[in-house]
């Protein structure tokens, strides 16, 4: 992603042409407008209240009042990363501004561009424990590319500009600016476009030749080679390119928890998702390959498993446009820094001539020797992979993605959210919560676009989906938009059901309802002795309901639907898709026992991936 902000007209010349005077809050305002911000969420209090009465007299600007600010920022996170554009949110100081943290952190983690405005106290009472004090900026430094602090109002252009630069370009990443309730009030002219003054910010977004040309004679080599993609590659836009790579290269490709639709599904090269829970062909895939060919993923401990152990053959491509991720983890034989789509694009040129150049050696090779060349593939063709794909289909028709029916009486989650899939189709948009629900999605939903998953991905945030969905519909309105929820998850942020009814945004939730916290409780039935420590919560197996999710739902002004048979199923699903005045909920009441696998548990190999449960009693964790 490397948009930068809108260029306004040159000033007219003579009188005309003396800026505005505004407020701070003025200031505020028509920033955003100027950098084409059309949606924000936010919630008021006394110390943004000077931009809050600004944001009254708007007309390009919806405001989105949420009804928790953690709830406002993964909105502002599911705006970003269903849309590609930047996501805004709105706090004010203390602890709306600290209510914020979660979502900041959890958008750092999965690289989102977002603008966090908070509210601050007065200048003047700064440093002495004034009421709703905190020092936002100095809490967010770790979890942010830049944290601004603003007390001048002639410096709010200018800071806002520079924050959406930074959000949007390089890496993509959270910026918060923090703005004093004094620069709000006072004024002073506005000038626009701003001078952006952002000494040591420089994106790197094109490769060096020579890197590009190593990488292409390591592709061009390899006999084992993968893919493999992470979110880097659905951030910078280079689905088309990775396709293009991929299918001349002939190699397989694995598409990460982050970059799930970055490459289609149904593509016979794609192995599917790698990592804990991944499918075993793209777990196995990685750990025999001799050449992987890193797209915009960071090697994070959940696809490699025991780093030491991860694909101990491999030579390594490393592409990431943030030089910090590069040798991180691994140690990369051709590290290139660079924006992805760009250095795909080069790679694809460096490799087609790559492949010229071996097989005219070849060639000449035969002839000197006195031979006779056997008729060769077209120049610039894909080396020849059979027996690795050999070898990958067998795992494929070895290891076929599926489930065991539950035999509990109650609904297979596996089967629901499939099935959810195929009746929104890939058009559709999914956002999950974490735990269970969140790799089920992950595996059951074929995804064949970008921006068609999201979810929190580096930092696991609970309570995710619904603002995150709320967000993603108010950014792409025409399309249909699921939360794929656990019981656990939906308690933390449900009360957005009541911002989406009120702001007419009608998401669809499916609450995968085991009544328990079901990643936990998995793990606690592998690792220590089936003893479920605290895991109940007492929401749809036994004979009480606390909450009663379609009563709740119907107090937000929802639709709630209860589902406990498999045939009722489609009929709930499809309601729901029907269903456009209001908001939905799902109840689906399903088995507690139901376990995601594959599993590569924390601190082993991926070698010791396991497809069933019935091959895990010797696992124990390190």
């Amino acid at each position: 992603m490397t948009t930068a902000p809108p260029a306004a007209k040159p000033a007219r010349s003579g009188a005309d042409s003396q800026p505005p005077l505004l407020t701070g809050s003025g200031a505020i305002l028509a920033t955003l407008e100027k950098l084409g911000i059309t949606d924000v969420f936010g919630y008021p209090g006394g110390a943004i209240l000077p931009f809050y009465d600004e944001l009254m007299s708007s007309t390009a600007i919806r405001h989105i009042l949420v009804r928790h600010e953690q709830g406002a920022g993964h909105a502002a996170e599911g705006y970003a990363a269903a849309s590609g554009r930047v996501g805004v949110c709105i706090a004010t100081s203390g602890p709306g501004a600290t209510n914020l943290v979660t979502a900041i952190a959890d958008a750092h983690m999965d690289s989102v561009p977002l603008i966090a405005i908070t509210g601050q106290v007065f200048s003047t009472v700064m440093g002495t424990d004034a009421f709703q004090e905190i020092d936002i900026v100095g809490i967010t430094m770790p979890i942010t590319k830049h944290s601004f602090l603003v007390t001048d109002p002639a410096d709010i252009p200018s800071t806002l500009a520079e924050a959406y630069q930074i959000a949007t370009t390089g890496r993509p990443g959270p910026v918060l600016v923090d703005i004093t309730k004094d620069a709000q009030q006072n004024t002073a002219p506005f000038i626009w476009p701003p001078k952006i003054d952002l000494p040591g910010y420089r994106p790197v977004t094109k490769a060096h030749g020579k890197q590009i040309i190593a990488a292409a004679e390591l592709i061009a080599a390899a006999e084992r080679p993968v893919l493999y993609v992470g979110g880097g590659v659905i951030r910078s836009g280079a689905e088309k390119v990775l396709l293009e790579l991929a299918e001349k290269t002939g190699a397989p490709v694995v598409t990460t928890l982050m970059a799930r639709g970055a490459f289609p599904d149904s593509h016979p090269q794609h192995l599917g998702m790698p990592g804990m829970h991944g499918s075993v062909p793209a777990v196995l895939g990685l750990q025999e390959s001799d050449l992987l060919i890193a797209l915009g993923a960071r090697f994070d401990d959940r696809v490699t498993g025991k780093t030491s152990e991860f694909a101990p053959h491999a030579k390594v491509i490393h592409v990431d446009i943030d030089p910090a991720e590069i040798g991180k983890i691994r140690h990369a034989d051709v590290p290139i820094v660079g924006d992805a789509n760009d250095v795909i694009v080069d790679l694809i040129e460096a490799y087609t001539d790559a492949v010229k150049t071996k097989r005219s050696d070849a060639t000449a090779l035969v002839s000197r020797s006195g031979g006779v060349a056997e008729a060769a593939a077209p120049e610039g063709t894909a080396p020849d992979l059979a027996a690795w794909w050999a070898r990958l289909n067998q795992l494929r028709t070895d290891f076929p993605l599926g489930y065991t029916e539950p035999d509990d009486g109650l609904l297979s989650p596996q089967a629901i959210i499939a099935r959810i899939g195929e009746l929104s189709g890939p058009e559709a948009i999914y956002a999950a919560g974490v735990g269970q629900h969140q790799m089920w999605a992950a595996q059951f939903i074929k995804y064949e676009r970008p921006h068609a998953w999201l979810n929190s991905g580096g930092a696991g945030t609970m309570g995710y989906a619904v603002p995150a969905a709320m967000g993603a519909k108010v950014a792409e309105p025409e399309r249909l938009v699921w939360a794929i929820d656990g019981d656990g998850c939906f308690q933390m942020t449900n009360q957005e059901l009541a911002t989406c009814t009120i702001n007419n945004i009608p998401i669809k939730v499916a609450i995968i309802n085991n009544s328990s916290l079901g990643m936990v409780r998995q793990w606690q039935s592998l690792f220590y002795d089936g003893r479920h420590s605290f895991t109940d919560l007492e929401t749809g197996h036994g004979e009480r309901m606390i909450p009663d999710f379609v009563k709740m739902a119907d107090a937000y002004g929802a639709l709630g639907i209860r589902v406990r048979k498999p045939e009722e199923v489609d009929a709930a699903i499809k309601l729901a898709m029907e269903t456009n005045d209001r908001p939905v909920v799902i109840d689906f009441i399903v088995s507690r026992d139901a376990m995601v696998w594959p599993m590569v548990p924390q601190g082993v190999g991926n070698s010791s991936v396991q497809y069933a449960r019935e091959h895990a009693p010797t696992w124990e964790e390190e």
